[in-house]
This record gives C-alpha cells, structure tokens and sequence, in this order.
C-alpha cells in the first residue's frame, strides 16, 4: 500500500467517523423533514452535528448551513454575497471555487478586483487598501493555501474591509483541523468548511454565516437549511462531518504538534537535496505542508517516479490538476515559470510516521539523483 502524503487534496476517512455513521446508512435512514420517529431521529442527528461544527469556530448552531461541499459553500457565499451593482474583490491566490464564480461575475459586466500577494503569498494591508478604494461590497480572501499552507493575517484583512463596509468571507477549508479557528474572533461574515479535510466524508460541507446577512439561495425547492439550500439533507455526511468536527476540537492540540514535528524533521532532511526551495518558507504556514521544488526537476515526473515506488504526493490542488501550466498561486508569487513547473506538494496527515518521512526524502533523493544522471546524459 502506498504511503499517502496529499492530506489537503482529501484526509481519509476516521474510522470513528464511520462508525458515527453506519446507522444513518442503515436502520436510522428517515427523511430528517418527516415528523414520524424515524424522521425525527434523523433529524436530532443534524442538529447534534450542527452543534459540533458550530463549536469548531466558536459559532452559534443556527449559522451553520449545510451544503454539499466546500466548493458550494464558496459558490453560495460569493453568487449570494452581492445585492444591487456591488463589486467583488478576491485574492489572486483562491481556490478555484472561488476565482470560477468571481469570473463568471465578470463576465456577466460584474466589476470584480483582484488582490495581490507578496512574495510569500501573503496579502499585506497595503495590497488590501488599494482594492478597498474600489469600494466592493464583498472580499473574499481564505484563511490558509492550500498549496502553500500560509496563514493569512484574516483578522486584520476583514477588519480593514468591514471598516470600509465590505462583507468579508474566508474560505477555511484547509485551515480547520490544523489550527484554532474563531469565528467571531476573526471578523468575518461567512466561513467556508468542508468535511473531507478533517477526516470526515466527501461530499458534505458547510457555510458559517453572521446572522445579519442575508444569503440569496442558490438551490430552490423545499426551504431546507433555514432556506438557504433546499434538499433532502445528507444525513449520513453531516452526520460524519459533525464526528469528524468533535474530533478534530478534542485533538486539535495533539494532531498539530504531531504534524509540526514531522513537517520540521522534514524539511531538514529536504535541505540536504542541492537547491531545494520551499516556498512561503517564511512565513506561518500550516503545521502539515511543504509546497517545494527543485530546479532542473519537473514537478509532475518526480511525482510519477515517487507514485511508481509507493509515495502519493502532488503537484498543488487536486481541483486544477486537469490544468497544464504552473501553479497560479505560484505565478501570483511572482516564481519563475521554469521553478514553478518543479513544484511538488508534501502535504502530512495524522496517520503519517517519522519513518514515512523518512522512506520518503530517501527515495525523493533517489529519484532526484537519477533524474539529474539522465539529464546529463542527454545533454553529452
């Protein structure tokens, strides 16, 4: 069995999440809008996992809306978030969920700003005030990359936008499970989740939402979710997610040092390799990732040499793995085009052991070894 390293594309799934499970897959499989037992028991087992999430990021259960995954809370967020000739201002260095709908905004003759980042993928305060004199009426910046792993200063950034007005949303899919997330702490208006990223099921997520704002629906039918998204819930996933979010509260602390100390052990067996980069290396990043490259090596032919000898790595978001050409988050980091084709993700998960690590810069060196001979090689 290969040894898993891209915990940000998805985490397994806790075996304690599919045990919460198994009975809403099986004898508690009632429609939670019935008013029968069954129907009830169903739907008691929403609103416990509602309570779980909302304790996650310190919220009241009644914000949190269930969705089917990150990508629609994010779309829900931005496609609802706008009223009248508002404008939108994102970040350049968004998941796709987000930059998809901000461009199909644009090209609907929506004014949409982008927002840059510094060389280590950070917005700073300035790049934040020179979009806020455009005055939008949405900001949309996420609370770590997904391929970088740095943390945004989100507290900051939503506090500059709400004093010129803005709703502020942040998509924090990659950073809950890996670091104290507050909601009201931070500032913000919406907060994105998804389940999958912290050892919950696929398919399920959540958008965190300020009682004040008033969301546009963008699934109509029976008003389900306080009539922010009609549909039968997913009863089994929201289940697993509210597991998966009680876990993640208990074990936060455990779970990060873990991750810190390996990602630490390394990167100091990855220094070793000649000329290795990590980017964002500078700044805080989560406890779990090492987005890297080594020049003169493709990213997506040592992730196949590694895939070939049992190492499940990538070369950024899954989501844009159909994509050719270099990370945007990289070319928004102003990286070389050249260093960017040799980006790989090492992204850790609580099942990974100081011995992976170690099996894994072993057969990196290996392979970044060979790759160079059969370089030289082609050049005589």
């Amino acid at each position: 069995m290969a040894v898993y390293f891209d915990h940000n594309a998805t985490t397994p799934i806790d075996g304690r999440v599919v045990e919460a499970m198994l009975p809403y897959l099986q004898e508690h499989f009632g429609n939670p809008s019935s008013g029968y037992r069954r129907g009830r028991l169903a739907r008691q087992a929403v609103e416990m996992a509602r309570e779980n999430v909302a304790r996650l990021v310190n919220v009241q259960p009644s914000q949190v809306i269930f969705t089917s995954g990150g990508t629609e809370a994010n779309n829900l967020a931005i496609k609802s978030g706008l009223r009248g000739a508002g404008c939108l201002a994102v970040s350049a260095i968004e998941h796709a969920s987000v930059l998809e709908p901000a461009k199909t905004l644009s090209e609907g003759e929506r004014d949409v700003h982008i927002i840059g980042v510094d060389n280590d993928g950070l917005v700073s305060e300035t790049f934040m005030e020179e979009v806020l004199l455009e005055r939008p009426q949405l900001v949309s910046v996420m609370m770590a990359n997904n391929e970088t792993g740095a943390v945004q200063n989100i507290e900051r950034l939503a506090s500059l936008a709400n004093a010129k007005g803005a709703v502020f949303h942040t998509d924090a899919v990659q950073a809950a499970g890996k670091m104290v997330l507050d909601f009201n702490a931070l500032g913000v208006q919406m907060m994105t989740l998804s389940a999958h990223k912290i050892y919950g099921p696929k398919g399920v997520g959540a958008l965190v939402v300020d009682r004040r704002i008033e969301l546009a629906p963008q699934i109509s039918g029976g008003g389900h979710e306080n009539g922010c998204r009609s549909g039968t819930e997913n009863v089994a996933g929201i289940v697993g997610m509210g597991k998966a979010a009680e876990l993640a509260v208990q074990e936060l602390s455990d779970r990060r040092a873990a991750l810190l100390r390996l990602r630490s052990s390394l990167e100091l067996q990855l220094a070793a390799l000649s000329g290795v980069v990590v980017f964002a290396e500078a700044v805080e990043r989560l406890p779990n990732t090492v987005f890297l490259a080594i020049p003169g090596i493709d990213g997506e032919m040592l992730l196949m040499e590694l895939d070939r000898l049992g190492f499940e790595v990538s070369s950024g978001s899954a989501c844009d793995s159909h994509k050719t050409g270099p990370s945007h988050v990289l070319m928004a980091m102003g990286v070389d085009d050249v260093l960017a084709r040799c980006a790989v993700r090492i992204s850790l998960g609580q099942d990974n052991t100081e011995a992976d690590v170690d099996a894994l810069v072993i057969a990196m060196k290996q392979q970044v070894d060979a790759l160079h001979s059969n370089a030289m090689v082609a050049w005589v």
